[in-house]
């Protein structure tokens, strides 16, 4: 009885050890399986990007609060890194001195606007001192510009046979004076009307002798501008012998960007450091603001008008304003130094440092406002809080470069465009039906004219580019639209595109240098490359883009072939630029 019970008590013991093993590990197993693929699931879906706009971070699932796209899954290589993120080693950093600033208090830089200018004349007191009747300068007393001259001064003598014809009556009328005294005065006040000096008219009445040369006095004071005539020169009545300018006032006329313009109105006030008196500030206020903007240049003039007469400032003289407290009103406006932005083409790009303790940094694209001393406003693309690096920026873009990360010159995601003046609109997503062959046809005279105009200017031949672009007007004029007549948004397009085609081909004509040629054939460039990609032609065409030209706004151009000609530097340059895309 005692032997069963020993073997009845082993068994369940048996038993249980066996259930434990067989059911225990299954369950807990399960769980942990569970808990783990919960974990994975939540470190997979932690955060969501845009492809196209990879500096939106969210922690769920959504749309782009930018483009509309959907958002995907932050990808992490097996350092944690993000596919646009990348980490230097401490020894880099402390050899290239990087430093980053946060963005917050105390770094949104100096509040004054400060503009770069130069002294001129003003150009409302600059007079003109005429000859008031015809006739030859025998004597010229005004022979150089910058001369001091003096209300009543001799300034030139002129023989005249229309004054000697009138001396004569002059000398008659004289001696019927007390006959005929209303002749007597219709004579002399036409004398006054030459504006002939009255101690002349009575040595010739006294006289009774024609003089042959009449002498001018000056009737403005100032300092001599410019010379029209010299000795010898026939002049005619109201023609210009010389201007003189009045410098008691001057003007200091700055230039002012385009991002500069909204902050800028007349009656602001603005202080004044000629670099002749770097110790010395002259309070002023905007006088004027030029409403059309230089197109070259892409600035506007500013001027004010200042107290000269001590004869401090020289036309000429190079000046600073400073426009204080632009930010008295915009205290939530982001600011960030100078030395973290880089420059290509239109975009302004920073790099992050996205971890605070680790040494791991990011590109980003930002969307700057107004230049305010060493800061910059920032419109778009940075936060409070956010850490960017203001001192070694080229050696951090230069290590994304090498680890095949978006850089400056290697961006990805993110797509060329032209701004500043060059218009490039969206046009290529307009859908069109396809052009007839025949209207395809003329747009390949159209575009292989423009082909030997860019030709011309890679080879700096600035004449021979004048020349072409005439002909590449006239084959746009000559486009027969009647094969795409019945085509009502194909005639609209074509409208649009042929008359800004046009408008600029006329304006290139009028350009002096090939620099400014340049800048206006880029505007000429747009509009091809929006011609071909709205009615294409038989053959393929390569967009091409330089980040540098117009002034580093970037610029396009079109050609037959892959290799890099660049027509906005020629031989300097020939090969700086990249293959945007392909018009097939």
């Amino acid at each position: 009885m005692k032997r069963n019970t020993i073997y009845i008590v082993f068994a369940l013991i048996l038993g249980l050890i066996l259930g434990y093993l067989m059911f225990g590990r299954t369950a807990t197993s399960t769980i942990e399986s569970h808990n783990h693929e919960q974990e994975a699931s939540l470190e997979s879906n932690e955060m969501w990007t845009c492809s196209m706009h990879p500096q939106i971070m969210k922690s769920e699932a959504g749309d782009c609060p930018i483009c509309g796209m959907d958002l995907i899954p932050v990808t992490t290589d097996d350092s944690g890194l993000t596919a646009q993120q990348f980490k230097l080693s401490k020894n880099a950093i402390a050899l290239a001195n990087i430093e980053t600033t946060v963005i917050g208090a105390g770094t949104n830089g100096d509040t004054n606007l400060k503009l770069s200018g130069t002294i001129k004349v003003n150009d409302d007191k600059v007079f003109v001192q005429p000859a008031h009747f015809n006739g030859r300068i025998d004597k010229l007393y005004v022979t150089s510009v910058g001369q001091k001259v003096h209300k009543g001064q001799l300034v030139a003598t002129i023989y005249s046979p229309d004054l000697i014809r009138a001396q004569q009556e002059l000398i008659t009328a004289y001696k019927m004076k007390a006959s005929q005294p209303e002749l007597y005065s219709a004579v002399r006040t036409k004398f006054k009307n030459w504006m002939i000096h009255g101690g002349q008219l009575d040595e010739i009445e006294k006289s009774g002798q024609v003089v042959n040369q009449f002498k001018i006095y000056a009737h403005v004071s100032g300092t001599v501008s410019e010379i029209s005539a010299k000795e010898g020169d026939h002049v005619m009545d109201g023609k210009a012998i010389f201007k003189v300018s009045n410098l008691s006032t001057v003007w200091a006329a700055f230039d002012a960007y385009e991002n500069q313009i909204q902050t800028l109105k007349v009656g602001q006030s603005i202080d004044i450091v000629a670099k002749a008196y770097p110790n010395k500030v002259i309070p002023s206020k905007i006088a004027f603001i030029d409403p059309i903007l230089e197109a070259s240049t892409r600035t506007v003039t500013v001027r004010t008008v200042l107290e000269n007469k001590e004869g401090l400032f020289k036309p000429g003289m190079f000046v600073e304003g400073a426009i204080a407290n632009l930010k008295e009103n915009k205290a939530e406006v982001l600011t960030i130094p100078v030395s973290a932005v880089m420059w290509t083409g239109k975009r302004s790009v920073v790099y992050l440092k996205v971890n605070v303790d680790e040494p791991v940094f990011q590109m980003r694209d930002i969307t700057l406002g107004s230049k305010l001393g060493a800061a910059y406003e920032v419109i778009n693309g940075l936060a409070l809080g956010d850490i960017v690096v203001t001192n070694g920026t080229f050696t951090v873009d230069a290590a994304a470069q090498l680890k095949g990360k978006s850089s400056m010159m290697n961006q990805n995601n993110v797509s060329h465009d032209v701004s500043d003046g060059i218009e490039n609109d969206l046009i290529s997503e307009v859908e069109v039906q396809e052009a007839p062959e025949i209207f395809q046809k003329q747009l390949e005279v159209v575009l292989l004219s423009y082909i030997q105009l860019k030709d011309n200017l890679v080879n700096s031949d600035f004449e021979s580019a004048k020349n072409q672009a005439i002909q590449l007007l006239k084959a746009v004029k000559e486009v027969d639209t009647k094969s795409i007549s019945e085509d009502r948004i194909m005639m609209t397009l074509w409208d649009e595109q042929s008359t800004k085609i046009e408008n600029n081909l006329t304006e290139i004509q009028s350009v002096k240098d090939i620099a400014t040629f340049r800048n206006v054939f880029s505007k000429v460039s747009l509009d091809v490359k929006h011609l071909i990609e709205l009615y294409g032609v038989s053959f393929k065409v390569y967009v091409q883009f330089c980040p540098m030209s117009n002034q580093n706004k970037g610029g396009y151009w079109l050609s037959l072939e892959e290799k890099i000609k660049n027509p906005y530097y020629g031989a300097v340059m020939l090969e700086c630029g990249e293959n945007d895309k392909i018009i097939e």
